[in-house]
């Protein structure tokens, strides 16, 4: 559980997320699943905004930070809150990869490589179903009106 500005972030239980969740939300946080490519809800999105963990709220990633990777998933070149993202090795495939998850949800997000635009050099390959989508109209209400600033012109 943590606290950011105020908010609670936190994993609920199993019963309370096969409620909250739908179906595909829940292979792919809590099963390790991927979707489809270039068909989730947010590969071509382009408002401003930020993406939370559908499960725990916690911050993520901010528009200004995708970028269209022609794969057919949300990229980003690097997380929003560094310490609201874990990685680890995963041997899923015949090489290993690194898995990204939320810290407080615990939710996979996808896997991140090496091969993103400068200056970071990163790619957040993250699904869609993991992730929830804030404009930043909303923010202020919605609880997250820190990063206001970030959408400043």
């Amino acid at each position: 559980m943590s606290e950011h500005s105020g908010k609670t972030y936190q994993k609920p239980s199993d019963e309370e997320l096969k409620k909250k969740l739908t179906p595909l939300q829940y292979d792919v946080t809590q099963d390790e699943s991927t979707e489809a490519p270039f068909k989730n809800e947010y590969w071509d999105n382009h408002k401003d905004g930020i993406y939370v963990d559908v499960v725990s709220g916690e911050p993520l990633f901010s528009s200004l930070d995708k970028f269209d990777s022609g794969i057919g998933w949300p990229s980003f070149s690097k997380p929003l809150v560094n310490e609201n993202i874990n990685e680890k090795t995963d041997f899923k495939l015949i090489l290993p990869r690194t898995e990204v998850r939320s810290k407080y949800g615990d939710s996979h997000l996808g896997h991140v490589f090496e091969d993103g635009p400068k200056p970071t050099g990163m790619r957040y390959c993250i699904n869609s179903a993991s992730l929830r989508f804030i404009p930043v109209e909303d923010l202020e209400k919605e609880g997250y009106g820190e990063f206001l600033k970030l959408f400043k012109k």
